[in-house]
């Protein structure tokens, strides 16, 4: 079952972009937005705000990537840190395993693995040429 629906923050000031409008499309989503609400070293954040091209492997056509949340944060050194924040369930980061039949749900993964990695790997090197960070957080970050 999926879960999805508007935040309000507490901290609307923090938000950047439209804080009357920010949408969640899962409960891990939610919690991280949450965290990022409720963090002191958290300067500012946004949901879905920001659009990366990438090339699709799936059509080989440019589409845009908006990664889930873009993030200013204070550093413990006193610095400030921006990062490109990605909310996925850890099957979602791994290749998927070749069953001993190719099935409708094996191909329907095997696409989805490629346009994630062309996603990804756009996002890096769009933080690297801006000294960001890209993360990909998933159950185990959020520790469910």
């Amino acid at each position: 079952m999926t879960y999805k629906g508007k935040y309000k923050p507490k901290h609307p000031e923090k938000y950047a972009g439209d804080a009357d409008n920010i949408t969640y499309r899962s409960l891990w989503e939610l919690r991280v937005m949450k965290y990022l609400d409720d963090n002191t070293a958290v300067l500012s954040w946004a949901s879905e705000e920001l659009a990366i091209p990438y090339i699709s492997p799936v059509d080989n056509r440019p589409h845009r990537y908006f990664p889930d949340f873009i993030v200013k944060a204070r550093t413990k050194e006193g610095g400030v840190q921006t990062m490109l924040l990605e909310v996925k369930p850890k099957a979602q980061t791994k290749e998927p395993k070749k069953p001993k039949r190719q099935t409708k749900r094996y191909l329907t993964e095997v696409m989805t693995w490629g346009v994630n990695q062309a996603k990804w790997k756009a996002a890096m090197e769009f933080c690297a040429d801006r000294k960001w960070v890209f993360k990909l957080i998933t159950e185990d970050e959020l520790g469910l």
